[in-house]
């Protein structure tokens, strides 16, 4: 390897490594803010927490890498400009396509990877990052008794203290409902005063009473409603323990969730599930035309008119029309049957247009699950790709603007990042909404920047000065002096 290999590598390498970790830190707390709510107030240990928000730092590689390599080819070849680096360069000879070699190639090993790592380590924390999250959102928050208003958080258990001490923990005049039979309000517990304490192993809620009462419906059997009398019993008690099961209150991990979601697959999976909700697809339509032609088509619509099936199907088999003879048939009915086959056909009509509308958006939903698998699968293979159409953005503008640092690099990128996003959003919504083919709507921010990048890179190596803003001064200039001269030449003349 050349020591100009050397130098450019070391200059990239540096800044990509850095502005890969800040785009990562700002996606993660991207994260944070849309889910703080979910997370605060749940009692999460450290560790859970830092379990989810690695995983989903590894969902976010894919994304924040290509926004990565575009900063740092775009500092790289912004300060090597800056510094008269570049011009140093090819003053000896060496072409831009030459320096950018290295890089080039180093690229190509980084989009390899990302498509590797986001085909088979992607799938594997975005269903552990999902399952914890769900989880997660499963764990209610700890038990807050709050005075003057019920609380609902035991299952089963509606409870109402009207003062508590909250440094003695003890509670006055505690009202409970004990709804687990589902029959109401049914069992009531009253008493003047109590304390609650957890269990040592957080299974449970002891709460002591004093001074209370308890009052129960019970159920009658086999009674007719008109016999019955609502028998009760209603104890009192001076001293009386109550353990409440505290289950959903620990986060409980579960296991093979989402497991047949798109973005949990590799592509092998995902041509697999294609494939067979594709043929499931062409199957329940097959099944809707057939059960439109035999139970609305010949029955409901052209059996009034007076068309046996014999002759209809007779018709679909010549590729004629089966409408061709309707006219001759209700002309030679009776005008009370005329008269009722109209009634009846447009009745059909309608119970027919309601049949297409359901199974015309059944089939929709149908083929919405077969795009969405789609779109994943075009999805792994257009994020690499952006590294490479980044690269060939940055680089070459880089180049182009010798501008360095963290200021006018970040501008640029931020702005090509946010073009590429908005089309990649938008062509995604397309493809979900059924309106373009997925290869049309997943590669669309791909096809749109590709040229760019590529004529970008065409007029650094031809050292244009399209980005030199001394280019459109001197332009501007000459500009106003042709048109200056062009009208003292019509004052003269006249």
């Amino acid at each position: 390897m050349k020591k100009v290999d050397k130098f450019v590598l070391k200059s990239f390498v540096g800044p990509l490594v850095l502005t890969f970790f800040i785009v990562l830190f700002i996606l993660i707390m991207q994260f944070l803010w849309m889910y703080i709510d979910e997370l605060v107030g749940k009692g999460l240990d450290f560790k859970v927490l830092a379990e989810l928000l690695f995983q989903f730092s590894l969902t976010f590689v894919p994304t924040a890498l290509p926004l990565a390599i575009l900063l740092a080819s775009l500092m790289t070849f912004g300060n090597m400009g800056e510094y008269n680096e570049l011009t140093a360069l090819k003053s000896s000879g060496i072409p831009l396509q030459r320096i950018m070699k290295p890089l080039m190639i180093l690229t190509g090993i980084l989009v390899v990877s990302v498509f590797l790592f986001s085909n088979y380590i992607v799938p594997i924390a975005n269903k552990e990052a999902r399952s914890l999250l769900f989880d997660i959102r499963r764990k209610r928050p700890d038990i807050t008794l709050q005075a003057g208003t019920f609380t609902y958080d035991i299952d089963g258990f509606s409870i109402k203290v009207a003062n508590k001490d909250p440094e003695t923990n003890r509670l006055d005049k505690i009202l409970i409902y004990d709804e687990r039979e589902k029959r109401g309000n049914v069992s009531v517990i009253y008493a003047d005063s109590g304390y609650i304490r957890i269990s040592p192993d957080n299974t449970a809620m002891i709460m002591t009473l004093y001074n209370g009462n308890s009052f129960t419906e019970i159920e009658e059997k086999d009674v007719p409603p008109n016999n019955r009398r609502f028998p009760s019993r209603k104890d009192e008690f001076k001293e009386q323990t109550i353990v409440l099961s505290l289950s959903g209150f620990d986060l409980e991990r579960s296991d093979n969730l989402f497991r047949s979601t798109s973005w949990m697959l590799k592509m092998g999976e995902l041509s697999h599930f294609i494939d067979s909700l594709t043929i499931l697809t062409n199957s329940r339509f097959d099944g809707y035309y057939k059960d439109f032609l035999n139970n609305y088509l010949y029955k409901e619509i052209l059996n009034p008119v007076g068309l046996s099936e014999k002759s209809i199907l007779s018709d679909i088999d010549q590729t004629r029309s089966p409408f061709s003879n309707v006219d001759s048939v209700f002309n030679a009915l009776s005008n009370i049957d005329q008269e009722m086959a109209i009634l009846n056909t447009i009745e059909n009509v309608r119970e027919t247009g309601t049949f297409i509308d359901e199974r015309a958006e059944a089939m929709k939903v149908s083929k919405s699950a077969v795009v969405a698998y789609k779109a994943d699968w075009h999805k792994k293979l257009t994020l690499p790709f952006a590294c490479l159409i980044f690269f060939f953005i940055g680089a070459p503008l880089g180049a182009i603007i010798r501008k360095g640092g963290l200021g006018t690099p970040s501008v640029i990128s931020v702005l090509f990042f946010v073009i590429w996003y908005v089309i990649s959003l938008f062509g995604e919504k397309l493809v979900e909404g059924l309106v373009v083919h997925p290869v049309i709507g997943m590669w669309a921010s791909s096809y749109i920047l590709l040229p760019i990048g590529i004529l970008l890179t065409y007029k650094a190596a031809t050292d244009s000065g399209m980005m030199n803003l001394e280019t459109y001064t001197e332009s501007a200039k000459n500009t106003f002096k042709a048109i200056k001269r062009f009208f003292s030449f019509k004052k003269i003349k006249k």
